[in-house]
């Protein structure tokens, strides 16, 4: 089996490949519209790609190329958190205190305000295109007095020294990503820890209906199903056009949630099936 990653190597993407798929071939892409028409064109069996961080919020990317562009269903989800440390070149491990720029992406150099802010105020800060490609610049210019972020997979594959760890401001920073396929994924050996099941719906609604979005969730909570997430998406139709992606925290079943999407066909919805599937939490 080949799964293929928005790359490069040693991003938390790569982090959660390793973990999710031990041992597996791995390749990274260069953007996530890259990583699902692999999969498409059959040059990778599984794509891994973030869909939300706590932070930064839904990546749009992910969602509106797999409802418009793609046809793949979702066969799992992993969350990772998000750890992040300042990592130098050997070379400089005594004196990293007197660095004068810290390379990294800007959602991480964000996720390290408050560090870079007390310990290094007023340091210039270079954004890269990814943490790997940040701490990649500090291994191959050891002569800049500089700092990479990244996480402990950058400090391995680049051979920099961790001088101060966890320097994110929230301990609650996760990453979730999705696991899409075109056939079922089977997860032999993995080492991340299995904690439940979900099943993700797409809702669009019917534009003559009024009060139908409260009638949608009405049809869920009369049955108690539980909604984990609800988002609206524009259907790039129209101005003011939109459908729903709503995740329940449930396997589908042949009762409950097939009864729910009756009653929204009914109410003049169109409700597709995204995937009924497992998740996995990375605990480190």
């Amino acid at each position: 089996m080949k799964v293929g990653y928005l790359g490069p190597k040693a991003t938390f993407t790569n982090m959660a490949v390793n973990q999710q798929f031990p041992g597996v071939e791995s390749i990274p892409f260069l953007t996530i519209p890259n990583c699902l028409d692999a999969v498409m064109e059959d040059k990778v069996d599984v794509a891994l790609v973030p869909v939300e961080n706590t932070l930064e919020g839904s990546v749009n990317i992910t969602l509106d190329y797999l409802i418009h562009e793609v046809s793949l269903p979702i066969h799992g989800e992993v969350t990772v958190p998000i750890k992040q440390h300042l990592m130098v070149h050997p070379h400089r491990k005594e004196k990293w205190r007197d660095i004068d720029v810290m390379y990294s992406h800007s959602h991480a150099i964000a996720q390290c305000h408050k560090f870079i802010h007390t310990q290094f105020n007023g340091i210039t800060c270079e954004y890269t295109t990814s943490t790997a490609a940040a701490a990649q610049f500090i291994k191959e210019n050891p002569n800049i007095n500089g700092a990479a972020i990244g996480n402990l997979l950058t400090a391995e594959e680049y051979g920099l020294e961790i001088v101060k760890h966890h320097i994110h401001d929230s301990n609650n920073n996760h990453t979730r990503f999705l696991i899409l396929s075109k056939n079922p994924v089977h997860y032999p050996e993995t080492t991340s820890t299995f904690s439940g099941y979900k099943t993700s719906l797409m809702v669009t609604l019917p534009s003559d209906r009024s009060g139908a979005l409260h009638q949608v969730l009405s049809a869920f909570a009369w049955r108690k199903l539980n909604l984990v997430k609800i988002e609206s998406r524009p259907t790039k139709t129209g101005l003011g056009n939109y459908f729903f992606l709503i995740d329940l925290d449930r396997k589908m079943d042949d009762v409950l949630i097939p009864g729910a999407i009756a009653e929204l066909e009914a109410i003049g919805c169109e409700v597709k099936t995204l995937g009924s599937y497992p998740f996995y939490m990375i605990e480190k």
